[in-house]
């Protein structure tokens, strides 16, 4: 297995480097995390090496207190999440949430110099357009220098709201506009993921012909009338976005607690109302009498579309869509290299040298923060320093800025160094994994005053 060291600054990339990619969405249906989610995030899969989580989920628990309590605290589904993956090298890189709907995106340390997020948005289509217990939440990001936007989403419920929810799409679409940024229409990025509770049914099929066809496996019988495979056959723009085969039940809607479809008055017919979509950009057509590689290369292939029928607290069942994203990387230089070689201490400060590209442009409000290895998220850091304030050396040579020892904890775990820059809203710079020398501590000890005795 690698160790720490093996795991950072693999920068010798090559053609074309594969990366796995984990999309879950799941509507909890206001339900706590208090289920085992070691299936949901495939974790007892031995022979997969994911790169990146991206989580969605659809009505959580926004009642006024419920939002209050997670405006001033961490809510508790990312909570739970960074307790599972941050000890596996993942950081919660970015996240916004509308009401009920929540978008995460974890990444592995070394991959965190070469995403920055972009923007963030809400889009509120509920009540005419004023109320976000539905609509759709969007994170846009530039991953080794390709543009990626992720949405999820809640569309109307009902059979008979499939316009309303054509429209809903329509309308969260055209939404995502970046005014004032350098950043081209969603259209033209590389790539757009497209998930959450949909919210589309079966057509005309009776109830007891679905739940047959469901108990024989006959799924193919019922795709015919997917409200959503109907519409991408009239709509030039949701042909575009492709979605694997369903290969499984219908996820939505069960009893809670059971793996049985409604049992109530009303019976609700089941649906796949659960889905995961996504659009590549139209590559361009290389030349035939072409002897050079393209400098851009950006594929995503599905490797698994599934349910999980395990997960019983909501009336959905989750879904999730495990991708390989093979790229070349347009960005292959980190904009800040931190130099964990050059590390020193003085009598009260370590220095901190790191180099930064031509093209970066630095900020007064750069930071660089010092993390325990195992951060939940990017401002989970022990101590930082703004560089400006706290620099020594700068130009040609490498720059340096120091931290104080009193900013230092004494303790025996490993730590990392990040740069995040203000202008990107990104790290843009991670050390490797490194421990402060004990004997810099007991250093310290002695110099400090003695405590006043009582």
């Amino acid at each position: 297995s690698w160790g720490w060291r093996d795991a950072f600054f693999l920068y010798d990339f090559p053609l074309h480097p594969s990366h796995s990619v984990q999309v879950v969405t799941w509507n909890v249906a206001s339900a706590a995390p208090t289920v085992d989610l070691n299936d949901l995030l495939q974790l007892n899969n031995q022979n997969l090496n994911l790169d990146i989580y991206i989580i969605g989920l659809q009505e959580m628990n926004s009642g006024i207190i419920s939002l209050l309590s997670d405006a001033a605290f961490e809510d508790p589904w990312s909570s739970f999440f960074m307790d599972m993956l941050s000890p596996l090298n993942f950081v919660k890189i970015s996240h916004v949430r509308m009401q009920g709907l929540l978008l995460l995106v974890f990444a592995k340390y070394q991959h965190l110099p070469f995403i920055q997020i972009l923007s963030t948005k809400s889009t509120p289509t509920g009540l005419y357009g004023y109320w976000g217990n539905k609509g759709g939440v969007n994170i846009c990001l530039k991953l080794y220098g390709y543009y990626v936007s992720i949405i999820n989403c809640h569309l109307p419920p009902h059979m008979y709201n499939n316009d309303q929810r054509l429209e809903h799409f329509d309308r969260i679409l055209e939404s995502q506009t970046f005014e004032g940024c350098d950043i081209p229409n969603i259209l033209d990025h590389d790539l757009i993921l497209w998930f959450g509770d949909m919210n589309f049914r079966i057509e005309d099929l009776g109830l007891l012909f679905v739940q047959k066809c469901i108990t024989r496996q006959y799924y193919h019988e019922l795709w015919e009338k997917d409200q959503l495979n109907i519409a991408k056959r009239h709509d030039p723009l949701l042909q575009e976005f492709q979605e694997g085969p369903l290969l499984f039940p219908p996820t939505y809607k069960f009893d809670r607690h059971s793996n049985n479809y409604d049992t109530s008055e009303k019976k609700r017919k089941p649906a796949w109302t659960d889905r995961i979509l996504w659009r590549l950009k139209r590559q361009a057509q290389a030349s035939p009498f072409a002897y050079s590689l393209p400098t851009s290369y950006f594929s995503l292939t599905l490797k698994s579309y599934i349910s999980h029928m395990m997960y019983s607290i909501s009336d959905h069942k989750p879904v999730t869509g495990t991708f390989d994203l093979e790229l070349n990387p347009v960005m292959s230089v980190p904009l800040i290299t931190m130099m964990p070689d050059c590390l020193w201490t003085m009598e009260n400060d370590m220095l901190i040298s790191y180099s930064s590209t031509a093209d970066f442009l630095s900020s007064p409000w750069d930071w660089i923060g010092l993390y325990k290895v195992g951060m939940r998220h990017i401002n989970d850091y022990v101590s930082y320093v703004w560089v400006r304030d706290n620099q020594v050396s700068c130009g040609d040579s490498p720059n340096q800025v120091y931290i104080n020892v009193s900013d230092i904890p004494d303790t025996e775990n490993q730590f990392l160094l990040c740069y995040y820059s203000n202008n990107l809203h990104s790290i843009v710079g991670i050390s490797q994994p490194f421990k402060i020398p004990l004997p810099y501590f007991l250093r310290h000890d002695e110099l400090s005053e003695p405590e006043p005795q009582i």
